[in-house]
Parts: structure tokens; sequence; C-alpha cells
């Protein structure tokens, strides 16, 4: 009978430490949540997104921002490249010989573009564009879950998942590697994801699955 009784007793307590653990791990989760200001429906809707708006997400690049510093460079053209471009906060940046161009919000190979159709009405062969960005203005990306230093980390520049990964100290032990998500607001306001499989990545699989990071992403590790 003492074992009968002292058996219920380790059910309940077993019970109690389970039950404290799921609330515990909710608790935590919710505050991930509030720091980025997530709300739970928009993770719900992350979570369920589409593949084809999953893959939207796929082999994206960085889209400049108002406050970016850039540099141009043309092949066999020196007085037509530019050490350092600032973005205005209208966007636009001073292009030598073409002006002004729209960049921001666009990607750098959309601005790579419009620089060398740009320069080709001026030029007798198509000229060849390289654009870098060399700081970014003041955005930041989240790391957020099981990994080693979960926080808010400057972009100062293009930066994929793997590297955000190893700005938060790489996964600890329990993270479920290949079911990372990216959290990414859109124009609308609502939320798209992607699922990242870090594991297949890092094993050489899939690396042209990973992601470029724009401002304000955030990569959740569960």
């Amino acid at each position: 009978m003492f074992q009968r009784h002292a058996s219920r007793k380790v059910l309940k307590g077993n019970a109690f430490i389970n039950n404290f653990s799921r609330t515990a791990r909710a608790a935590a989760f919710a505050l991930l949540v509030a720091m980025v200001g997530y709300p739970g429906s928009a993770l719900v809707q992350a979570q369920e997104a589409s593949a084809a708006e999953a893959q939207v997400l796929v082999g994206g690049s960085y889209n400049i921002n108002a406050g970016d510093v850039l540099s141009l460079s043309v092949w066999n053209e020196p007085t037509l490249s530019a050490e350092q471009i600032l973005v205005r906060p209208d966007g636009f940046i001073s292009v030598p010989v073409i002006g002004e161009i729209q960049a921001g919000g666009s990607s750098i190979a959309e601005v790579q573009q419009a620089v060398a159709d740009g320069l080709g009405r001026y030029l007798k062969d198509k000229p060849s564009v390289v654009i870098d960005v060399l700081a970014t203005n003041g955005s930041n990306i989240y790391v957020l879950g099981k990994v080693a230093r979960p926080g808010a980390y400057p972009l100062r520049g293009p930066m994929d998942v793997t590297q955000a990964l190893a700005l938060g100290g790489g996964l600890n032990s329990f993270a479920a590697e290949n079911k990372i998500l990216v959290l990414r607001r859109d124009a609308a306001g609502g939320q798209r994801a992607i699922k990242f499989k870090y594991g297949k990545v890092k094993d050489g699989d899939r690396l042209g699955s990973n992601i470029v990071l724009q401002s304000g992403d955030v990569v959740l590790v569960p």
C-alpha cells in the first residue's frame, strides 16, 4: 500500500513538472514573440504559409534602404565609379553622368541593371556594373529561440540565415535545425515565412535555399 501511495505521489509530481514545463515553454515563446511584435495569429499564419509564398523568399536579395551607403564600380571606367554613394531619405541616389536613380526598396541586382541601362546610353560598349552595400542605416534582424545568444543584431550589409545564426552563437543542442522559420513583414503589414532547413545547408545540400535577410526579419529556431 505504501508503494502504491508513493507511486501516486510520483505520478502527480511528474504531471506537475510536465504542466510547469509546458507553461514555461509557452511563456518563453510568448516573450520572444512580444520582443519583435508578432502576434500569435501571425505566427500561425506564418507556419501555414503556402509553398508558393515561401518560395518568394528563397534566393531573394538584399533590398536597399534609405540611409544605406553604396559603392559603384564600372569596369574599365574609373571616372564613372564612386567609392561612396548615400541613399537619400527619398530613396534616390546620384550616379555620375546619368543623374538620379531610385534605389530605395530595390534589390542590388535591380539597381545594378538600372545603372547599366542608364550608362549604356552614353557608352559604346555595354558597361559592367557592380554595386556593393558598404553600410546600412541602423537596420536590425532578430535571432530568437534555441540559439546560444538570442537577440537583435545590426544588419550592416547583405546577410543570410547561416550568417545570422553564427551571430547568435549557433544552435543549442535542443534546436530543431531543419524546422527554422524566417518571419518577414510584407508591404501590406502581413507576415510571410519559410521553413529553413539548416541541417541540409550545413551538409552542403540545398545551398541555393539560403535566405538573404531584410531589415526586421526574425529567424526563429524552435
